[in-house]
């Protein structure tokens, strides 16, 4: 098997350009027009293209039937006129009946991918119970495409995405095997959502935003939960708006940590593609459950 790729293996202006890619800004074919000049003997630029794509089996890290989880696809009601929203559900298979902190795991701009799965089962196996859910349901659901989870994403109802998440986290909060303790979490896109919800939930007992667009200043003063922020260093796009956002947190007295990650790019705790910083990622991972923990599973 040849070695796993990192960001270092490939020229930053090309990382630059797979960002604007995966984010919208460029399509398949600007990103290969552009991507050429990177190309070198027996590379092409759709061998780039490939090269930097998500590789799901080699970034699970808890499988799908693991004995030591309890797993199911579960749906709950769209107040958004959507009918119902699909997602899937984690619980540690040695909870029983036993009433668990909740945690709502908020996918990137491609729905609910084999990657955001194994999130969620990373996150049951530290006690919690993750849920899910997928944006694109009203559109189908996740295609099983990363190309196409994109384009359907950019035909999405974000007004009525983001209260499906906002329904999604308060009916998780209502389960019979829920606690009463609620976290999110969420990368890019997903980290945005937290972003949101944490002015939107006054039950959000802990919120942990990677790499996520930061509201408008204006609505830092209606955040709530406790913020958990991680940042990656090479990220201009997400980074140039933190600065007032932060500000804004301070004045009006919301508790945050922040943390910016040396030399790694945009999605870097993302381990099925080039750009994840394995030390970066596991110092941020450990990070999010030790608050998690102290947030919702201290007595």
């Amino acid at each position: 098997m040849p070695p796993r790729l990192s960001a270092q293996d490939f020229d930053q202006e090309l990382l630059i350009l797979f960002d604007a890619y995966v984010h919208g800004s460029l399509d398949r074919r600007g990103f290969l027009a552009q991507a050429q000049k990177f190309a070198k003997v027996g590379v092409t630029a759709a061998g780039l293209l490939a090269a930097l794509s998500p590789n799901f089996a080699a970034g699970q890290q808890v499988p799908k039937d693991d004995a030591r989880l309890k797993t199911e696809r579960i749906s709950y009601p769209s107040p958004a006129g959507n009918g119902s929203v699909n997602g899937y559900l984690a619980r540690p298979a040695s909870a029983g009946a036993n009433k668990l902190p909740a945690v709502l795991v908020i996918h990137e701009n491609r729905g609910l991918n084999p990657h955001i799965e194994d999130i969620a089962r990373r996150l049951a196996l530290d006690g919690f119970m993750a849920f899910a859910p997928d944006a694109l349901t009203p559109l189908g659901g996740y295609p099983g495409d990363e190309d196409k989870a994109r384009e359907l994403f950019a035909t999405l109802n974000q007004a009525k995405a983001l209260e499906d998440f906002v329904a999604a986290a308060e009916w998780l909060n209502a389960r019979p095997d829920a606690s009463g303790k609620l976290g999110a979490v969420g990368f890019c896109y997903g980290g945005g959502i937290v972003h949101v919800l944490s002015s939107r939930l006054p039950q959000l007992n802990a919120a942990v935003p990677f790499y996520g667009n930061v509201p408008a200043p204006s609505e830092a003063a209606k955040v709530k939960a406790p913020l958990l922020i991680h940042h990656a260093a090479v990220d201009e796009r997400i980074n140039a708006a933190w600065p007032a956002y932060a500000a804004a947190l301070k004045t009006a007295g919301v508790k945050y940590e922040e943390h910016q990650y040396p030399g790694t790019q945009h999605g870097f705790n993302n381990d099925t593609t080039p750009r994840y910083d394995a030390a970066a990622a596991k110092l941020a991972w450990d990070r999010t459950i030790a608050f998690f923990k102290s947030r919702l599973q201290a007595a």
